[in-house]
């Protein structure tokens, strides 16, 4: 699969059908999946998150030509506003299908995917307000941010990871010093306290202080992860470059990060194990379609060859044959899981690899 192809299936297949059947255009919401046979969807609810990575997903549809993106734009962010956004300045976490609040939950995830889809539909005050929000309502005693209101744990690095991804897509799009600020502190957390040199890795789970949750010594990691932060740190070094800031340093620990989740993470084939302990074996070799796409990503960022590049979308096609174009099938555990419904947030990851792979070199 070459990366004009992947674009191409990008395009005329699978944006124009979320755009149909994906957007509730008379209720004002987006669908939470889509049935493969019916291009349907049973879901009862609607989530934040979901509204915030289409929200991105259409974003890059309008720039990219597709028909009825920009409409789709307009109508995401009337939900944010008219039923997401609440009176405190943060945003809740669920609502039924008619938009009213089931959920009051405010999520760190979820607020970092609301600040991801303002920047990159260029909404500088709402971006603003959610950063402010974030910091002042959501910053943790013992470095990072809370999971949640009501807290919650364990504490996960992912929520800080996507908060990163969405801080560098703001200070992009707004040049405000803050952004990167921000994302600077995170990348020192990252570097401080996140990443472990004994695997090396980075865990998914930590404790309310920030040590990781180990058990017989081992944590548990995901080599998608892995790819995701070796994406990020790079692209942390390419936007601190063009505002004309020197990073600190994170090279070291981006190679470690990208040798373990080769070297132990993903097979012969190419598909990628959900979860490792950090001492290199499986925890669990089932996965899902997004690992697949963060790697392309990752390689893209270290220096992989066109024919890497291509041999890693081929690996991600798997998911994508013998389905109704423009879906996929979500699991693989020894083969595909079920004819389940493709979920709406996992367009965000396959629009995000397509793009940096068409990009790439």
């Amino acid at each position: 699969m070459t990366p004009q192809a992947a674009l191409d299936w990008l395009c005329t297949q699978a944006l124009p059908l979320w755009l149909e059947h994906g957007v509730d255009w008379q209720a004002g919401g987006f669908r939470e999946d889509l049935d493969p046979a019916t291009l349907t969807s049973r879901t009862s609810y609607r989530r934040l998150r979901v509204v915030a990575r289409q929200l991105y997903v259409f974003a890059q549809a309008s720039r990219l030509g597709v028909p009825r993106a920009e409409d789709a734009v307009e109508l995401g962010l009337g939900f944010l506003r008219h039923h997401a956004r609440q009176d405190d300045g943060g945003y809740a976490m669920r609502f039924d299908l008619a938009g009213k609040v089931i959920d009051q939950t405010r999520d760190l995830y979820d607020h970092a995917f609301v600040l991801l889809a303002l920047s990159h539909t260029g909404r500088r005050q709402a971006a603003r307000e959610v950063l402010d929000y974030i910091d002042r309502a959501m910053t943790h005693p013992e470095g990072g941010w809370r999971e949640s209101l009501p807290d919650s744990l364990p504490r996960r690095q992912n929520p800080h990871m996507h908060l990163l991804e969405a801080l560098l897509s703001a200070a992009e799009a707004f040049g405000d010093a803050v952004y990167l600020d921000r994302a600077d502190a995170i990348v020192d957390l990252f570097l401080d306290r996140f990443f472990q040199p004994d695997g090396p890795g980075l865990p998914e789970y930590f404790d309310a202080t920030l040590q990781p949750l180990r058990e017989a010594g081992r944590f548990v990691l995901e080599p998608g992860h892995h790819h995701e932060w070796v994406w990020l740190l790079d692209e942390h070094r390419r936007v601190s470059a063009a505002a004309g800031r020197t990073p600190r340093d994170s090279s070291g620990q981006a190679r470690g990060l990208m040798d373990f989740a080769e070297r132990h993470g993903v097979d012969a084939s190419g598909l990628i194990a959900g979860e490792l302990w950090s001492d290199g074996s499986v925890k669990q070799a089932a996965t899902r379609v997004w690992p697949h796409t963060e790697r392309i990503k990752a390689l893209c960022r270290s220096g992989a060859t066109p024919a890497e590049i291509e041999a890693a979308l081929d690996s991600l096609w798997r998911f994508f044959d013998g389905v109704t174009p423009g879906l996929w099938r979500e699991k693989w555990a020894d083969g595909f899981v079920g004819s389940e419904a493709s979920p709406a947030s996992s367009l965000y990851h396959i629009t995000c690899a397509v793009l940096e792979a068409q990009g790439c070199g």
